[in-house]
Parts: structure tokens; C-alpha cells; sequence
């Protein structure tokens, strides 16, 4: 039997995804936003949390950080459509705080359905909130910036490359540099993980993933 098209495996979980009342982010927000881009993407971006135009749009990265996103992605020659773009909660906080660890929690397993059926190569964490939670580690972006880690997520290994979120070089400018120069190694390190696919990955790895390292209430940025 052919394997089921993700692009409607993704609408049809996006729709249950809809009307997720999980956690009290669903009486404060206009829609969930669940994610945008190509279902068959080999490159996936997860960032933090929707946004003010986020929320009344219902895509993520559509703000001033997603249009640097954007343009970091052309730097690179790629689009928006060539890759896929998802947030850790998806439900926006209300004035713009910090997901809260609960909020984090309750929403992790949609995110982790998503890697499921997108099955990406290549995973960039933008910033803090993301990078532990799929990383598992307590160690901050600041650390941990442009270093590719082997995880297993969604039954399948990925290549984690924990990058600083594009808002970071809104609030401090000498960060673009940083941005742009982790976002060049992006095309080879995509190129190393689809010409040498991992091993097998262990029937126990296909398991849920193991709960994340605990989260801190605030995370910021950095």
C-alpha cells in the first residue's frame, strides 16, 4: 500500500489541531496557528510562539522576525515554500510573555505529530524555548548556537541545528551576524543529512518522545 500523502495527513491533523482547548491559551487566542510550508520539507524551522499578526493571520513568522526569516532564507537562495515553519505552542501568549511550562507541555505533542508526518532531515531551533525542548538539554541557545546535534523525534533521527531566533537581531543588531553567518551553514549541512541518511533508529526510539528537560518559566531569547 502507498505510503499516505502528507500534505493531507498535515491538513487533516491540523484541523483536529484547530480546536485544541488544552490549556487556558484557548480562551485568549483569535485561531491556532499550526504551520506553514511544504509537507514534504527536509528543512523545518520551530520557534517559540505566535505573535500579535501571527494570531490574526494564522501563520507563523508573518511579523518583523518572520520577515527577516524571509530574507535570511534568500541569503541562502531558498523560500518560504521550500521548507516548513512551526512554533513550540501554537496559540499565541497573551501580550507576547514567555509560553509558561504548562502551555509548553500541553502543546509539545503537536508539534512532535508534526515532525512525525513532515519526517524532516534537518530541523532548525530558533532560540531558547525550542532548542530544549527537542534538544532534551538545559543548555541555552547562547551555548549551544550552530552546533548540529543527532536527536530522535517523531520516530525518526533528525539533525538539530539550534540557531538564535531572527527576533534576537531585532533587539540587538551585531546579532544579524551571527544569524546570517549559522544560516550559510545551512545548505551544506542539509546537503551532509540527505546524501548520509541515518541508521535504523531502534524500535524503542519510535516510542513517544521522552519528556523535555524542565523548562523555566522565563527563557528569553538568549
Amino acid at each position: 500500500m502507498a505510503a499516505a500523502d502528507p500534505s493531507l495527513s498535515l491538513l487533516a491533523y491540523g484541523d483536529v489541531v484547530a480546536g485544541c482547548e488544552r490549556c487556558a491559551l484557548a480562551a485568549t487566542r483569535t485561531q491556532v496557528v499550526f504551520g506553514s510550508g511544504s509537507p514534504h520539507a527536509d528543512l523545518m524551522f520551530v520557534g517559540e510562539a505566535p505573535g500579535f499578526h501571527e494570531d490574526k493571520q494564522g501563520v507563523p513568522f508573518v511579523g518583523a522576525a518572520g520577515k527577516l526569516l524571509s530574507k535570511l532564507l534568500e541569503g541562502i537562495g531558498m523560500t518560504r515554500e521550500d521548507v516548513y515553519v512551526a512554533n513550540t505552542v501554537k496559540c499565541r501568549p497573551p501580550g507576547n510573555r514567555d509560553p509558561l511550562p504548562g502551555e509548553i507541555e500541553s502543546c509539545e505533542s503537536h508539534l512532535f505529530k508534526q515532525i512525525e508526518l513532515i519526517q524532516p532531515k534537518v530541523i532548525a531551533t530558533l532560540g531558547n524555548f525550542a532548542t530544549k525542548l527537542l534538544s532534551g538539554k538545559p543548555d541555552g541557545i547562547t551555548r549551544v548556537h550552530g552546533v548540529p546535534q543527532d536527536v530522535v523525534l517523531g520516530g525518526n533521527k533528525v539533525l538539530l541545528f539550534p540557531i538564535f531566533h531572527p527576533a534576537a537581531a531585532l533587539y540587538t543588531p551585531r546579532m544579524l551576524d551571527v544569524l546570517e553567518a549559522d544560516f550559510r551553514r545551512l545548505p551544506d549541512i542539509l546537503g551532509t543529512a540527505i546524501e548520509h541518511p541515518p541508521a535504523e533508529v531502534p524500535a524503542a526510539a519510535l516510542a513517544s518522545p521522552a519528556p523535555s528537560a524542565e523548562v523555566p518559566t522565563q527563557l528569553g531569547l538568549f
